[in-house]
Protein backbone atom coordinates (compact mmCIF):
# COMPACT_ATOMS: atom_id res chain seq x y z
CA UNK A 1 0.00 0.00 0.00
CA UNK A 2 1.33 3.43 -0.91
CA UNK A 3 2.32 5.61 2.03
CA UNK A 4 3.34 2.68 4.24
CA UNK A 5 6.69 1.98 5.86
CA UNK A 6 8.30 -1.17 7.22
CA UNK A 7 8.16 -1.33 11.02
CA UNK A 8 9.38 -4.86 11.74
CA UNK A 9 8.81 -8.58 11.27
CA UNK A 10 6.48 -11.03 13.00
CA UNK A 11 7.58 -14.68 12.68
CA UNK A 12 9.27 -13.90 9.39
CA UNK A 13 6.40 -11.76 8.05
CA UNK A 14 7.20 -8.22 6.99
CA UNK A 15 5.03 -5.79 8.97
CA UNK A 16 4.24 -2.38 7.48
CA UNK A 17 2.20 0.56 8.77
CA UNK A 18 0.36 3.19 6.77
CA UNK A 19 0.75 6.84 7.72
CA UNK A 20 -2.87 6.79 8.94
CA UNK A 21 -2.06 4.35 11.78
CA UNK A 22 -0.56 6.93 14.20
CA UNK A 23 -3.51 9.21 13.50
CA UNK A 24 -6.15 6.62 14.30
CA UNK A 25 -4.22 5.50 17.40
CA UNK A 26 -4.17 9.10 18.63
CA UNK A 27 -7.93 9.32 18.12
CA UNK A 28 -8.47 6.13 20.11
CA UNK A 29 -6.16 7.33 22.88
CA UNK A 30 -7.95 10.70 22.99
CA UNK A 31 -11.33 9.02 23.32
CA UNK A 32 -10.07 6.80 26.10
CA UNK A 33 -8.44 9.64 28.04
CA UNK A 34 -11.31 12.10 27.68
CA UNK A 35 -14.41 9.92 27.93
CA UNK A 36 -14.07 6.21 28.69
CA UNK A 37 -11.55 6.26 31.56
CA UNK A 38 -12.90 9.33 33.42
CA UNK A 39 -16.41 7.83 33.25
CA UNK A 40 -15.41 4.46 34.71
CA UNK A 41 -12.69 5.68 37.09
CA UNK A 42 -13.39 9.33 38.02
CA UNK A 43 -11.16 11.47 40.17
CA UNK A 44 -7.78 10.47 38.75
CA UNK A 45 -5.06 12.88 37.65
CA UNK A 46 -5.10 13.75 33.90
CA UNK A 47 -1.63 12.24 33.45
CA UNK A 48 -2.95 8.88 34.68
CA UNK A 49 -5.70 8.92 32.07
CA UNK A 50 -3.21 9.93 29.36
CA UNK A 51 -0.71 7.16 30.12
CA UNK A 52 -3.44 4.52 30.42
CA UNK A 53 -4.98 5.69 27.14
CA UNK A 54 -1.66 5.37 25.30
CA UNK A 55 -1.22 1.86 26.73
CA UNK A 56 -4.72 0.94 25.60
CA UNK A 57 -4.13 2.27 22.07
CA UNK A 58 -0.86 0.32 21.81
CA UNK A 59 -2.57 -2.87 22.99
CA UNK A 60 -5.25 -2.36 20.35
CA UNK A 61 -2.54 -1.97 17.72
CA UNK A 62 -1.03 -5.25 18.92
CA UNK A 63 -4.48 -6.84 18.62
CA UNK A 64 -4.71 -5.74 14.99
CA UNK A 65 -1.28 -7.27 14.34
CA UNK A 66 -2.46 -10.54 15.90
CA UNK A 67 -5.60 -10.49 13.73
CA UNK A 68 -3.62 -10.06 10.51
CA UNK A 69 -0.86 -12.44 11.62
CA UNK A 70 -3.52 -15.11 12.12
CA UNK A 71 -4.54 -14.70 8.47
CA UNK A 72 -0.93 -14.77 7.28
CA UNK A 73 0.24 -17.73 9.36
CA UNK A 74 -2.84 -19.78 8.46
CA UNK A 75 -2.16 -19.03 4.80
CA UNK A 76 1.46 -20.14 5.18
CA UNK A 77 0.41 -23.40 6.79
CA UNK A 78 -1.86 -23.98 3.80
CA UNK A 79 1.06 -23.42 1.43
CA UNK A 80 -0.09 -19.97 0.25
CA UNK A 81 2.76 -17.47 -0.31
CA UNK A 82 2.37 -14.34 1.84
CA UNK A 83 4.14 -11.10 0.92
CA UNK A 84 3.51 -8.72 3.82
CA UNK A 85 1.04 -7.35 6.39
CA UNK A 86 0.05 -3.68 6.34
CA UNK A 87 -1.83 -1.87 9.11
CA UNK A 88 -3.90 1.18 8.23
CA UNK A 89 -6.76 3.32 9.53
CA UNK A 90 -9.54 0.80 8.86
CA UNK A 91 -7.70 -2.24 10.19
CA UNK A 92 -5.17 -4.28 8.26
CA UNK A 93 -4.42 -5.95 4.96
CA UNK A 94 -2.48 -9.16 4.33
CA UNK A 95 -1.11 -9.51 0.82
CA UNK A 96 -1.01 -13.12 -0.28
CA UNK A 97 -1.61 -15.30 -3.32
CA UNK A 98 -5.12 -16.56 -3.92
CA UNK A 99 -6.00 -19.80 -2.06
CA UNK A 100 -6.12 -22.84 -4.32
CA UNK A 101 -8.96 -24.62 -2.52
CA UNK A 102 -12.20 -23.57 -0.86
CA UNK A 103 -11.10 -25.24 2.37
CA UNK A 104 -7.90 -23.17 2.51
CA UNK A 105 -9.83 -20.00 1.68
CA UNK A 106 -12.26 -20.67 4.54
CA UNK A 107 -9.47 -21.37 7.05
CA UNK A 108 -7.59 -18.20 6.12
CA UNK A 109 -10.72 -16.03 6.23
CA UNK A 110 -12.07 -17.24 9.57
CA UNK A 111 -8.71 -17.21 11.41
CA UNK A 112 -8.59 -13.42 11.84
CA UNK A 113 -12.04 -12.95 13.43
CA UNK A 114 -11.46 -15.98 15.67
CA UNK A 115 -8.20 -14.44 16.88
CA UNK A 116 -9.99 -11.16 17.66
CA UNK A 117 -12.80 -12.95 19.50
CA UNK A 118 -10.24 -14.93 21.51
CA UNK A 119 -8.32 -11.77 22.41
CA UNK A 120 -11.57 -10.10 23.40
CA UNK A 121 -12.49 -12.95 25.72
CA UNK A 122 -9.01 -12.99 27.29
CA UNK A 123 -9.06 -9.22 27.87
CA UNK A 124 -12.53 -9.28 29.43
CA UNK A 125 -11.50 -12.22 31.62
CA UNK A 126 -8.40 -10.29 32.67
CA UNK A 127 -10.53 -7.27 33.52
CA UNK A 128 -12.82 -9.40 35.68
CA UNK A 129 -9.86 -10.98 37.45
CA UNK A 130 -8.12 -7.68 38.18
CA UNK A 131 -11.39 -6.21 39.44
CA UNK A 132 -12.05 -9.17 41.74
CA UNK A 133 -8.53 -9.43 43.16
CA UNK A 134 -6.91 -5.99 43.00
CA UNK A 135 -9.82 -3.57 42.46
CA UNK A 136 -7.63 -1.36 40.20
CA UNK A 137 -10.14 0.69 38.26
CA UNK A 138 -7.85 2.02 35.52
CA UNK A 139 -6.47 -1.40 34.41
CA UNK A 140 -10.00 -2.80 34.58
CA UNK A 141 -11.27 0.00 32.36
CA UNK A 142 -8.46 -0.41 29.81
CA UNK A 143 -8.81 -4.19 29.66
CA UNK A 144 -12.59 -3.95 29.45
CA UNK A 145 -12.38 -1.43 26.59
CA UNK A 146 -9.79 -3.58 24.81
CA UNK A 147 -11.89 -6.71 25.21
CA UNK A 148 -15.07 -5.06 23.99
CA UNK A 149 -13.29 -3.51 21.01
CA UNK A 150 -11.80 -6.86 19.98
CA UNK A 151 -15.17 -8.59 20.28
CA UNK A 152 -16.72 -5.85 18.14
CA UNK A 153 -13.89 -6.19 15.62
CA UNK A 154 -14.36 -9.96 15.41
CA UNK A 155 -18.15 -9.79 15.01
CA UNK A 156 -17.99 -6.89 12.53
CA UNK A 157 -15.48 -8.73 10.34
CA UNK A 158 -17.81 -11.73 10.17
CA UNK A 159 -20.49 -9.72 8.34
CA UNK A 160 -21.19 -11.65 5.10
CA UNK A 161 -19.80 -9.30 2.49
CA UNK A 162 -16.47 -8.78 0.74
CA UNK A 163 -13.94 -7.37 1.53
CA UNK A 164 -14.73 -8.26 5.16
CA UNK A 165 -13.57 -11.63 6.44
CA UNK A 166 -17.19 -12.77 6.57
CA UNK A 167 -17.39 -12.09 2.84
CA UNK A 168 -14.36 -14.35 2.33
CA UNK A 169 -16.07 -17.02 4.41
CA UNK A 170 -19.19 -16.67 2.25
CA UNK A 171 -17.08 -16.86 -0.90
CA UNK A 172 -15.33 -20.02 0.33
CA UNK A 173 -18.68 -21.65 1.14
CA UNK A 174 -20.11 -20.80 -2.29
CA UNK A 175 -16.90 -21.91 -3.97
CA UNK A 176 -17.09 -25.26 -2.18
CA UNK A 177 -20.74 -25.68 -3.13
CA UNK A 178 -20.56 -24.59 -6.78
CA UNK A 179 -16.94 -25.32 -7.66
CA UNK A 180 -16.60 -21.88 -9.31
CA UNK A 181 -14.30 -19.53 -7.39
CA UNK A 182 -14.84 -16.46 -9.56
CA UNK A 183 -18.64 -16.63 -9.51
CA UNK A 184 -18.45 -17.11 -5.75
CA UNK A 185 -16.39 -13.91 -5.59
CA UNK A 186 -19.05 -12.11 -7.60
CA UNK A 187 -21.72 -13.23 -5.14
CA UNK A 188 -19.60 -12.14 -2.17
CA UNK A 189 -19.05 -8.80 -3.89
CA UNK A 190 -22.80 -8.27 -4.34
CA UNK A 191 -23.33 -9.12 -0.68
CA UNK A 192 -20.56 -6.68 0.28
CA UNK A 193 -22.23 -3.88 -1.67
CA UNK A 194 -25.48 -4.48 0.22
CA UNK A 195 -23.75 -4.72 3.60
CA UNK A 196 -21.73 -1.57 2.90
CA UNK A 197 -24.73 0.51 1.90
CA UNK A 198 -26.69 -0.69 4.96
CA UNK A 199 -23.78 0.30 7.22
CA UNK A 200 -23.53 3.68 5.51
CA UNK A 201 -27.27 4.28 5.93
CA UNK A 202 -27.20 3.27 9.60
CA UNK A 203 -24.14 5.47 10.14
CA UNK A 204 -25.83 8.48 8.54
CA UNK A 205 -29.01 7.94 10.56
CA UNK A 206 -27.11 7.74 13.86
CA UNK A 207 -25.03 10.79 12.92
CA UNK A 208 -28.19 12.79 12.22
CA UNK A 209 -29.49 11.67 15.61
CA UNK A 210 -26.47 13.30 17.23
CA UNK A 211 -24.02 10.41 17.64
CA UNK A 212 -20.68 11.39 16.13
CA UNK A 213 -19.58 7.75 15.82
CA UNK A 214 -22.17 7.36 13.07
CA UNK A 215 -19.97 9.38 10.72
CA UNK A 216 -17.17 6.87 11.16
CA UNK A 217 -19.58 3.98 10.51
CA UNK A 218 -20.77 5.72 7.35
CA UNK A 219 -17.20 6.06 6.08
CA UNK A 220 -16.56 2.36 6.75
CA UNK A 221 -19.79 1.39 5.02
CA UNK A 222 -18.95 3.41 1.90
CA UNK A 223 -15.47 1.89 1.84
CA UNK A 224 -16.90 -1.63 2.09
CA UNK A 225 -19.43 -0.93 -0.69
CA UNK A 226 -16.87 0.58 -3.07
CA UNK A 227 -14.30 -2.16 -2.45
CA UNK A 228 -16.94 -4.86 -2.91
CA UNK A 229 -17.98 -3.28 -6.21
CA UNK A 230 -14.35 -3.31 -7.38
CA UNK A 231 -13.96 -6.97 -6.42
CA UNK A 232 -17.18 -7.82 -8.24
CA UNK A 233 -15.90 -6.12 -11.41
CA UNK A 234 -12.61 -7.97 -11.05
CA UNK A 235 -14.43 -11.31 -10.75
CA UNK A 236 -16.49 -10.52 -13.85
CA UNK A 237 -13.31 -9.68 -15.75
CA UNK A 238 -11.57 -12.91 -14.67
CA UNK A 239 -14.64 -14.94 -15.65
CA UNK A 240 -14.71 -13.33 -19.09
CA UNK A 241 -10.99 -13.89 -19.67
CA UNK A 242 -10.84 -17.43 -18.31
CA UNK A 243 -8.53 -19.58 -20.46
CA UNK A 244 -7.21 -16.66 -22.52
CA UNK A 245 -3.47 -16.60 -23.23
CA UNK A 246 -1.45 -13.38 -23.27
CA UNK A 247 -0.79 -13.80 -27.00
CA UNK A 248 -4.53 -13.66 -27.67
CA UNK A 249 -4.86 -10.25 -26.01
CA UNK A 250 -1.66 -8.48 -27.01
CA UNK A 251 -1.25 -5.81 -29.65
CA UNK A 252 1.47 -6.42 -32.21
CA UNK A 253 3.55 -5.09 -33.79
CA UNK A 254 4.41 -2.69 -30.98
CA UNK A 255 5.01 1.03 -31.49
CA UNK A 256 8.21 1.86 -29.59
CA UNK A 257 10.55 4.77 -29.01
CA UNK A 258 14.34 5.12 -28.67
CA UNK A 259 15.45 5.51 -25.06
CA UNK A 260 18.58 7.52 -25.88
CA UNK A 261 16.77 10.63 -27.15
CA UNK A 262 16.46 13.71 -24.99
CA UNK A 263 13.02 14.54 -23.67
CA UNK A 264 12.48 17.46 -26.06
CA UNK A 265 13.51 15.42 -29.13
CA UNK A 266 11.38 12.47 -28.01
CA UNK A 267 8.30 14.67 -27.63
CA UNK A 268 8.81 16.37 -31.00
CA UNK A 269 10.02 13.40 -33.04
CA UNK A 270 8.73 10.14 -31.54
CA UNK A 271 5.67 11.00 -29.49
CA UNK A 272 4.25 13.54 -31.94
CA UNK A 273 3.85 10.87 -34.63
CA UNK A 274 1.81 8.41 -32.53
CA UNK A 275 -1.42 8.75 -30.62
CA UNK A 276 -0.40 6.68 -27.61
CA UNK A 277 -0.05 7.78 -24.01
CA UNK A 278 2.36 4.96 -23.11
CA UNK A 279 5.35 3.84 -25.18
CA UNK A 280 7.82 0.99 -24.61
CA UNK A 281 11.45 2.02 -25.09
CA UNK A 282 14.25 0.23 -26.93
CA UNK A 283 17.97 0.68 -26.44
CA UNK A 284 20.65 0.91 -29.18
CA UNK A 285 20.62 -2.87 -29.63
CA UNK A 286 16.85 -3.07 -30.01
CA UNK A 287 16.22 -4.56 -26.58
CA UNK A 288 13.38 -3.23 -24.41
CA UNK A 289 14.62 -1.00 -21.60
CA UNK A 290 11.40 0.28 -20.01
CA UNK A 291 8.13 2.11 -20.48
CA UNK A 292 7.53 5.85 -20.60
CA UNK A 293 4.28 7.70 -19.98
CA UNK A 294 4.00 10.86 -22.02
CA UNK A 295 2.37 12.76 -19.19
CA UNK A 296 5.59 12.29 -17.20
CA UNK A 297 7.61 13.69 -20.08
CA UNK A 298 5.26 16.65 -20.37
CA UNK A 299 5.76 17.36 -16.66
CA UNK A 300 9.53 17.76 -17.09
CA UNK A 301 10.44 21.48 -16.83
CA UNK A 302 11.27 22.97 -20.22
CA UNK A 303 14.73 24.00 -19.02
CA UNK A 304 15.72 20.37 -18.38
CA UNK A 305 14.29 18.75 -21.49
CA UNK A 306 17.35 19.34 -23.66
CA UNK A 307 19.74 17.58 -21.27
CA UNK A 308 17.55 14.84 -19.77
CA UNK A 309 17.38 11.49 -21.58
CA UNK A 310 13.98 9.89 -21.85
CA UNK A 311 15.23 6.66 -20.21
CA UNK A 312 15.93 8.67 -17.04
CA UNK A 313 12.22 9.53 -16.77
CA UNK A 314 10.89 6.12 -17.82
CA UNK A 315 9.93 3.15 -15.67
CA UNK A 316 12.83 0.70 -16.02
CA UNK A 317 12.22 -2.79 -17.37
CA UNK A 318 12.91 -4.32 -13.94
CA UNK A 319 9.80 -2.55 -12.58
CA UNK A 320 7.51 -3.36 -15.51
CA UNK A 321 5.09 -6.27 -15.75
CA UNK A 322 6.63 -8.90 -18.02
CA UNK A 323 4.80 -11.90 -19.46
CA UNK A 324 5.39 -14.73 -21.91
CA UNK A 325 3.00 -15.19 -24.87
CA UNK A 326 1.70 -18.55 -23.61
CA UNK A 327 0.94 -17.44 -20.05
CA UNK A 328 -2.67 -17.24 -18.90
CA UNK A 329 -3.76 -13.61 -18.97
CA UNK A 330 -5.65 -13.91 -15.68
CA UNK A 331 -2.51 -15.21 -13.92
CA UNK A 332 -0.56 -12.18 -15.15
CA UNK A 333 -3.31 -9.78 -14.07
CA UNK A 334 -3.34 -11.30 -10.57
CA UNK A 335 0.31 -10.40 -10.05
CA UNK A 336 -0.03 -6.79 -11.21
CA UNK A 337 -0.23 -5.59 -7.60
CA UNK A 338 3.32 -6.72 -6.89
CA UNK A 339 4.67 -5.64 -10.27
CA UNK A 340 4.58 -2.50 -12.35
CA UNK A 341 0.93 -2.54 -13.36
CA UNK A 342 -0.27 -2.07 -16.90
CA UNK A 343 0.83 -2.17 -19.66
CA UNK A 344 2.11 -5.74 -19.86
CA UNK A 345 5.23 -6.20 -21.98
CA UNK A 346 5.16 -9.53 -23.81
CA UNK A 347 8.68 -10.91 -24.19
CA UNK A 348 9.49 -13.60 -26.74
CA UNK A 349 13.08 -14.79 -26.93
CA UNK A 350 14.46 -11.64 -25.32
CA UNK A 351 12.63 -9.40 -27.78
CA UNK A 352 9.44 -7.38 -27.38
CA UNK A 353 6.75 -9.43 -29.08
CA UNK A 354 3.68 -7.48 -28.04
CA UNK A 355 2.00 -5.26 -25.47
CA UNK A 356 -1.23 -5.61 -23.46
CA UNK A 357 -2.90 -2.37 -22.42
CA UNK A 358 -6.11 -1.44 -20.64
CA UNK A 359 -7.78 -1.02 -24.01
CA UNK A 360 -6.74 -4.52 -25.13
CA UNK A 361 -8.18 -6.10 -21.97
CA UNK A 362 -11.45 -4.13 -22.16
CA UNK A 363 -11.88 -4.92 -25.85
CA UNK A 364 -11.29 -8.64 -25.39
CA UNK A 365 -13.45 -8.99 -22.26
CA UNK A 366 -16.39 -7.20 -23.90
CA UNK A 367 -16.11 -9.40 -26.98
CA UNK A 368 -16.09 -12.60 -24.93
CA UNK A 369 -19.04 -11.47 -22.82
CA UNK A 370 -21.16 -11.16 -25.96
CA UNK A 371 -21.19 -14.93 -26.32
CA UNK A 372 -19.69 -17.66 -28.50
CA UNK A 373 -19.54 -15.44 -31.58
CA UNK A 374 -17.46 -12.94 -29.64
CA UNK A 375 -14.79 -15.39 -28.55
CA UNK A 376 -11.14 -14.57 -28.40
CA UNK A 377 -8.99 -14.90 -31.53
CA UNK A 378 -6.43 -17.68 -31.73
CA UNK A 379 -3.44 -15.37 -32.10
CA UNK A 380 -2.23 -11.84 -31.62
CA UNK A 381 -4.03 -9.00 -33.29
CA UNK A 382 -3.51 -5.39 -34.20
CA UNK A 383 -5.22 -3.11 -31.73
CA UNK A 384 -4.94 0.28 -30.14
CA UNK A 385 -1.78 0.68 -28.07
CA UNK A 386 -2.05 3.15 -25.23
CA UNK A 387 -4.02 4.21 -22.22
CA UNK A 388 -2.91 4.29 -18.60
CA UNK A 389 -3.83 1.72 -16.00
Amino acid sequence: MKGSIRIGRVRGLELRAHWSVPLIMLLFAYGLAKRTLPTYAPGMAPVVYAVAAVVGAVLLLVSLVVHEAAHALTARRAGIPVRDVTLWALGGMTRMDRPTTARAAFAVAVSGPLASLLLGGVALGGAAGVDAVLHWRIPVAVLGWLGGTNLLLGVFNLLPGAPLDGGRVLQAALWWRTGDRDRALQAAGRSGQVVGMVLAAVGWWTFVKGMSGGLWLMVIGLFVASTAAAERRWAQLVTALRGVRVAQAMTCPVVTGPDWLTVDRFLSEAAAQVGHSVLPLLDFEGRPSGVVRLRRLAAVPSGRREALRVREVATPLSQCTIAAPDELLTAVLERLGSGGGLPILVMDGGRLGGIVTTYDIDRLSKRRRRGPDGGAPSGGGVGRQGGDA
